[in-house]
């Protein structure tokens, strides 16, 4: 995969963070449909045609007080507890939207792992670690940035464990 530099669509805050990185991805635009009954994860992945195992949703959560992210595929859903465990607290619910998206910087539908306001504390799901590359949000809805599981893992500082659900 070669690295790709900004096209016509400009650069976010992940694509940036990528490249001040020196990290190989490649940006994947698609339009974004407001009236989806799809999730946008499973959007993303039905308009790149590419299997919702490989493409993940970055959630945030709310771990002992503490906002956490965490990273799963967009196939299946997230395990609050073994979220909670992962990151090395008792008890994870989902965070108020709002306060998600003051802290990352980006909107709903539109939440990188790269490039946050505020670098929170990620969990990466292990079944990432299966494929050679992952797509994960590139920082807006209809865009998504396709790298190595390794490098982002890597670049979030991440710790990878088992916390997605099929």
């Amino acid at each position: 995969m070669a690295k790709k530099k900004q096209s016509s669509s400009g650069g976010t805050p992940a694509t940036v963070a990528l490249e001040k990185a020196n990290a190989a991805f490649t940006v994947h635009a698609y339009a974004h449909d407001p009236a989806s009954e799809l999730g946008y994860g499973e959007e993303a992945a039905q308009a790149l045609g590419t299997s919702p195992d490989r493409v993940f949703k970055t959630l945030v959560a709310d771990v002992d007080g503490a906002l956490t992210v965490a990273v799963v595929p967009v196939a299946g859903s997230l395990d609050l507890k073994a979220l909670a465990s992962a990151a090395g607290g008792k008890r994870a619910g989902m965070a108020d939207p709002a306060a998600a998206e003051r802290t990352t910087g980006y909107v709903r539908g539109g939440i990188s792992p790269l490039g946050q306001r505020k670098r929170l504390r990620t969990v990466v799901d292990a079944s990432a670690l299966e494929h050679a590359t992952v797509f994960v949000s590139a920082g807006k809805r209809g865009l998504e940035v396709e790298l190595a599981p390794q490098d982002l893992v890597r670049l979030t500082d991440a710790v990878v464990a088992p916390i997605g659900r099929a």
